[in-house]
């Protein structure tokens, strides 16, 4: 039994009520490890849910208070940051999902920190992890840590979710899916060229930030209508239930992305995925198996009139048998043991 610290950003609560990929994985990981009888203290928003301990600076999540002043967002997290590392003596090795923002603490703490970092390494991001390099890294694929180097990598753990009630479905009601968050780096643009371009109804289950207001306006609103519709920002109940009916789910992403969370729950629900293969997504998907990996945009249009050739049923088992929130914490629980094991040495 290891004394763990997992320490959240508190911008959203654990488990996210909507939109949050880290968030829910943060839920995951931290569930699972209290049931393998771990003595585990997560440090979150106070409206956070989970088995195990909650410590909070602040009573709600600062993205449910529509909280937009920098400034008092970057002071809280700070404070947070350091009231979780001011107790690690309580603790056996500390877990920090803060990336960048929390590593100058971490690299300075005197308990053993694991970092996963959950975005996009470029040349700034990898060299501050090169100069503060005692906390181990863990990344969440294999292609994510392919330009960073000489930091300290402990390892590769893909992110994994507790899916097995999602909702499966055998067939599907012809209409395609995109789920997640409207900006140009989701390439939504894209998904929806092909669904003018076959003449198919088109869902968008997405949120929208302010930042990405002018790429909103300018390349999705002219095209809303009937038949490309977009039903906002919806939870994981209705989510899961889209995906499980849809024709296929649309991923035409144009940057390098880490890891695919909405990828894992479309399959699981049976739902095909259809991705441009940058970053993580070859690592996901098995191409012509559980859906089609594409080089470019126009190849979504041939992919989707092939896609009745996968069986919805490999999509689901390969799902649950490779990105389950099990096969996560073993993934961790391994790392974290062997760290200890090396500091006792």
């Amino acid at each position: 039994m290891m004394k763990i610290a997992q320490i959240a950003p508190i911008i959203e609560s654990i488990p996210p009520k909507r939109y949050g990929g880290t968030e829910r994985v943060i839920h995951e990981l931290t569930e699972e490890l209290v049931k393998r009888g771990h003595e585990v203290t997560l440090f979150a928003s106070g409206d956070s849910k989970t088995s195990a301990k909650l410590v909070s600076i602040f009573p709600e999540a600062l993205r449910n208070k529509k909280i937009k002043n920098m400034s008092f967002i970057n002071a809280m997290s700070v404070q947070h940051i350091g009231m979780a590392y001011r107790q690690q003596n309580e603790f056996d090795i500390i877990h920090d999902h803060n990336a960048t923002m929390s590593l100058a603490v971490a690299h300075n703490a005197r308990r053993p920190v694991v970092v996963t970092y959950h975005g996009p390494y470029n040349e700034e991001i990898s060299e501050v992890f090169r100069k503060l390099n005692r906390p181990y890294v863990v990344s969440i694929s294999k292609s994510q840590v392919k330009n960073a180097e000489n930091i300290n990598h402990a390892g590769t753990v893909y992110n994994g979710l507790s899916m097995e009630h999602f909702p499966f479905s055998d067939t599907h009601d012809g209409y395609l899916l995109f789920v997640g968050r409207i900006s140009m780096e989701k390439g939504l643009h894209h998904a929806i060229a092909a669904a003018l371009e076959l003449d198919l109804p088109l869902l968008i289950a997405a949120k929208l930030d302010p930042v990405d207001l002018g790429y909103f306006n300018d390349y999705i609103l002219p095209f809303l209508s009937e038949s490309i519709r977009w039903v906002g920002e919806v939870n994981e109940e209705e989510r899961n239930r889209l995906m499980s009916k849809a024709m296929c789910f649309l991923h035409p992403i144009t940057w390098p992305e880490p890891f695919g969370l909405t990828l894992i729950e479309s399959m699981a629900c049976g739902c095909p995925v259809i991705a441009i293969g940058k970053g993580s997504i070859p690592e996901i998907i098995l191409d012509g198996k559980t859906g089609f990996v594409i080089s470019e945009p126009e190849e979504m249009i041939s992919k989707i009139q092939k896609i009745d050739t996968i069986k919805r049923e490999d999509c689901r088992k390969h799902a649950l048998e490779n990105f389950s929130a099990k096969k996560m914490a073993d993934g961790y629980e391994k790392i974290y043991e062997k760290i200890l094991a090396e500091k006792n040495i």
